[in-house]
């Protein structure tokens, strides 16, 4: 009698991989310049942000962290330099979207909507990356 393949399963091994993200990569030309910008967006001392190696700026967050990178393996050294994230990639939350949009608007972020649906907006960095900000 011929076995039939749906009968045999294969138990595919447990993943070691967590459900977690450790941290979200944010390409940046000018690790100064884009850790100025991104303490000034989060309340954050840059005094508590080193650069590490020369092209990292990991940011002190609440849960999962962000950290800046010039990417030199990934395009960083390239002419323009690595390719910056077109679309919101992820979102940084806020307990007053209308005291945070107006924050971005008076320390000259660049807006790229208005706050939509009453539960988020988006803006650009200097390095053209795309971030929500979002009712938490």
């Amino acid at each position: 009698m011929k076995s039939n393949e749906n009968d045999i399963k294969t138990a595919a091994p447990e993943s070691p991989i967590q459900n977690k993200v450790g941290s979200v990569f944010v390409p940046v030309r000018d690790i100064e310049k884009s850790r100025e910008w991104y303490c000034t967006l989060l309340g954050i001392d840059p005094e508590s942000c080193s650069i590490m190696n020369g092209h990292l700026c990991p940011l002190p967050m609440q849960g999962t962290g962000v950290i800046l990178d010039t990417m030199p393996l990934w395009g960083g050294e390239e002419p323009g330099g690595a390719l910056h994230i077109s679309t919101p990639a992820f979102m940084l939350l806020t307990n007053d979207l209308e005291a945070s949009y107006n924050y971005a608007k008076v320390t000259s972020v660049n807006l790229v909507t208005d706050i939509e649906h009453e539960h988020w907006f988006v803006i650009k960095d200097p390095d053209g990356n795309l971030l929500m900000v979002c009712k938490d």
